[in-house]
């Protein structure tokens, strides 16, 4: 399946596409387009539209657009669930201190954005960070302090 999305990404549009392969959809095809061509884009291509103004999976009653597809596809994994919350924090302004990782993962991610490659270099390079991320969590979780 493709997904689509805005292009130059920073945290959930990163975050999105590891879980979309991870958990949902491992031959996913992702798209970055500009902010204005994401729904149409979508449609023209068949594709599910994330992280974008009027996209079907979006922020959402407080909840990040990497939260929402946790939910909508009823992902139960106790280190997804954790690794949700950094990426909260991370990606919601207002919520920078949801945990003590957040603003280190938003560093990180401002920083591959900084660095002004190509999107989909940008996601090759970004995607070992969360799964090292989620073995943390990982292993949060196993030791109970999570």
């Amino acid at each position: 399946m493709k997904w689509v999305t805005r292009e130059r990404p920073k945290t959930d549009r990163i975050a999105c596409p590891w879980l979309v392969l991870n958990f949902i959809d491992p031959d996913a095809e992702f798209l970055y387009v500009p902010a204005d061509q994401v729904l149409a884009v979508a449609e023209r291509e068949d594709a599910l539209s994330f992280d974008a103004p009027g996209a079907r999976y979006t922020h959402r009653d407080g909840l990040c657009s990497f939260e929402v597809l946790v939910d909508e596809y009823e992902i139960a994994d106790p280190a997804v669930r954790l690794l949700a919350r950094v990426v909260h924090g991370a990606d919601v302004a207002e919520d920078r201190d949801a945990t003590a990782e957040s603003r280190g993962l938003l560093a990180v991610a401002e920083g591959f954005h900084l660095l002004d490659l190509d999107d989909h270099r940008q996601l090759e390079l970004s995607l070992p960070v969360y799964d090292a991320l989620y073995a943390w969590c990982r292993n949060e979780v196993a030791s109970g302090r999570a």
